[in-house]
């Protein structure tokens, strides 16, 4: 079954790995999916190293048996009715039934740690991001940490970080960016559009005031490694926010559209004429990462949900924190970004 299995993967993914930290009452597990990987590519010339992107499942050839196969091994934190998984990018989190999703498989992962009540989603990274989703099967821990993220971004406290690559580097080291968002339907797409100057009205129909601060962990003259805090939640809010300040997300094929260049200069876009598309990347940052642009459509999106805060309590630590995917570790290293504890490329 593995060499089957092993062979649908681009590379394999392993849910835990350096960066990981939780309080006891982690399951402790015999070998996991990417270590499998690695066993099995020994025989395979130049091993996974040749891989494009490591770290990424070819979902559209898993089976429902298999996908639950691989997120039994991306749990991180499982301690009573509390669970944490370090989910791969592409995987939905919810879909329509029928559908391939985290989701569908959440029965048989409760049914592997022992658990006797269904689990419920209480926070995950959308569906092209990666990295931590909190799980529970108490709907009174649930309640406890929704009201939790509630509070808090009442009171405007990030609970949430992301780690992102970025193209291009934004203006300033920190900072905010404050937007009004809304969904709306540009040639055919539903997409987040920033609206100007929103009316008390527009803000009882969907638009929404958001809210993100940045910090720039690390830069090269074409791109940064940024670290996000959503203090509210907006579908691809985090992705529209970095197109507002001319930089796009890695591997963002929605929205990166709407940055355009003429003389090395970056401006704005009308969203009305930005068509989502296939990211474009000058010669020198396809060259680094060693990617050619017929590549660039299976350039995954570098955006992943690193690290999480709960509220005190008996069932888990008050932070959980998913390690990087191994295309995101190669891709600072290919750029040579670095980590405030990560090893840089010379």
């Amino acid at each position: 079954m593995w060499s089957c299995v092993v062979r649908r993967l681009l590379c394999g993914w392993t849910g835990q790995g350096p960066g990981f930290r939780a309080k006891s009452g982690t399951p402790k597990k015999s070998e996991t999916w990417y270590q499998m990987f690695l066993q099995k590519s020994k025989k395979m010339e130049g091993g996974p190293h040749n891989m494009l992107f490591p770290g990424m499942l070819q979902l559209e050839t898993l089976s429902h048996k298999e996908l639950t196969e691989v997120m039994k091994t991306a749990v991180l934190y499982h301690n009573g009715p509390l669970v944490a998984l370090n989910k791969p990018p592409g995987l939905a989190v919810t879909g329509k039934p029928g559908e391939l999703t985290l989701l569908s498989v959440l029965p048989e992962i409760g049914q592997h740690l022992g658990l006797s009540q269904e689990l419920h989603i209480v926070r995950a990274p959308g569906k092209e991001s990666s990295g931590l989703v909190l799980l529970s099967s108490c709907p009174r821990i649930t309640k406890t940490f929704q009201n939790f993220f509630i509070q808090s971004r009442r009171v405007q406290k990030p609970t949430v970080t992301y780690w992102a690559v970025t193209v291009g580097v934004p203006a300033t080291p920190k900072g905010e960016i404050q937007v009004a968002l809304k969904l709306d339907q540009v040639r055919g797409a539903d997409l987040a559009v920033p609206v100007k100057a929103p009316s008390r009205q527009t803000l009882k129909e969907g638009v929404k005031k958001t809210l993100t601060r940045f910090f720039v962990e690390d830069s090269t003259p074409d791109c940064a490694l940024v670290k996000l805090q959503p203090i509210t939640a907006f579908p691809n809010q985090l992705l529209v926010h970095m197109v507002l300040q001319l930089c796009p997300v890695l591997g963002d094929h929605l929205y990166s559209a709407r940055v355009g260049s003429v003389l090395g200069e970056s401006f704005l876009l009308p969203v009305e004429t930005s068509v989502p598309q296939t990211q474009v990347l000058s010669e020198l940052l396809l060259h680094r990462l060693h990617i050619t642009p017929k590549e660039m459509a299976l350039l995954p999106l570098h955006l992943h949900l690193h690290q999480i805060l709960l509220p005190q309590t008996s069932m888990a630590p008050t932070m959980l924190i998913a390690p990087l995917p191994p295309f995101f570790s190669q891709t600072l290293w290919n750029l040579g970004l670095q980590m405030s504890d990560g090893p840089r490329k010379k």
